[in-house]
C-alpha cells in the first residue's frame, strides 16, 4: 500500500503577531484556493474587497457604496478606527459562476472597546454586470449581505 503524499501547507503565525504574520496568512490563503479568475479580474475585485471592508469596519468611504450601504448603514458608528484596523490577507476566487466571485479577507482589528482580534474572517460577494465598463475595466458589483 502506497502512501499518499502529504501537502505542505504554510505554518499561520499566533495570533497576536501582527502585520510580521501577515505574509504567513496570505500564503495560507493562497495554497488553500488556486487562482481561477482572469488577473485583471482578480486585481479589481481585491481592490474592491478591501475597499468595502474597510468601509463597512470603519466607515470611511462608505459614500462610494450607496446601494451597498443603503438605509441599514446610516446612523450606525464604525466599529474601529482606520488607524486601528488591517487587512492581513485576501484573494478572490470564483463562486459558483463566471459571473460570480467571492473576495476572502482576513483582518485585524481594535474595536473602541479596545479589544484587539486578528485572523477575523470575512467574505464578499460579487456579481458581474457586463463584460467591461467604458473605461474598460471588469464590471463587479458586491451583492448584498441580506
Amino acid at each position: 500500500m502506497e502512501a499518499s503524499p502529504s501537502v505542505s501547507v504554510p505554518a499561520l503565525p499566533p495570533h497576536g503577531e501582527g502585520a510580521a504574520g501577515d505574509r504567513a496568512v496570505q500564503q495560507a490563503l493562497d495554497t488553500a484556493w488556486p487562482a481561477d479568475l482572469d488577473p485583471v479580474d482578480e486585481r479589481h475585485l481585491l481592490t474592491a474587497g478591501r475597499a468595502l471592508l474597510r468601509a463597512d469596519a470603519t466607515g470611511a468611504g462608505r459614500d462610494q457604496w450607496p446601494n451597498y450601504f443603503a438605509d441599514s448603514q446610516h446612523g450606525v458608528a464604525p466599529a474601529f478606527a482606520m488607524a486601528r484596523f488591517r487587512i492581513q490577507a485576501a484573494i478572490a476566487r470564483q463562486d459558483g459562476a463566471r459571473d460570480r466571485a467571492v473576495v476572502h479577507l482576513v483582518w485585524a482589528g481594535t474595536d473602541r472597546g479596545g479589544t484587539h482580534t486578528d485572523g477575523r474572517i470575512t467574505d464578499l460577494h460579487f456579481t458581474r454586470t457586463n463584460p467591461r465598463t467604458k473605461e474598460g475595466k471588469p464590471a463587479w458589483i458586491p451583492q448584498s449581505r441580506i
